[in-house]
């Protein structure tokens, strides 16, 4: 069965920082991102990877999110510098077996970030 289960989400004041994870279980995956929700706001792709691709990231989090792997733990990570209240939301990883999907087939439940200002 694949799970992905994030953790590390938390309250943090502005400009501090905090650091998601994504553990992956199941199977290994080519690529991966992390999304972020607000509600009443549509999901907002953030950052990813996939193969050996560059890493992409949001204009709104370059330079302040940086994404990882740690292959031999299967896991995915988020650290998020500098961070803002607008930064604030639901985030959630996804994962695809496929190299630069169009979609991400298995998708975790989400960890929630709370930026104060």
């Amino acid at each position: 069965q694949v799970r992905l289960i994030e953790s590390g989400g938390g309250l943090v004041q502005a400009g501090g920082s905090l650091r998601l994870s994504c553990a992956a279980s199941g199977r290994t995956f080519t690529s991966m991102a992390w999304f972020r929700q607000d509600p009443g706001k549509e999901r907002e792709l953030i950052a990813g990877f996939s193969g050996s691709h560059s890493n992409y990231y949001a204009d709104s989090v370059k330079g302040r999110f940086t994404i990882s792997r740690d292959n031999a733990r299967n896991t995915m990570y988020l650290q998020m510098d500098s961070l803002k209240p607008e930064d604030s939301a639901v985030y959630i990883c996804a994962a695809s077996p496929h190299y630069l999907p169009r979609n991400y087939t298995y998708w975790g439940q989400g960890t929630q970030v709370t930026v104060s200002s």
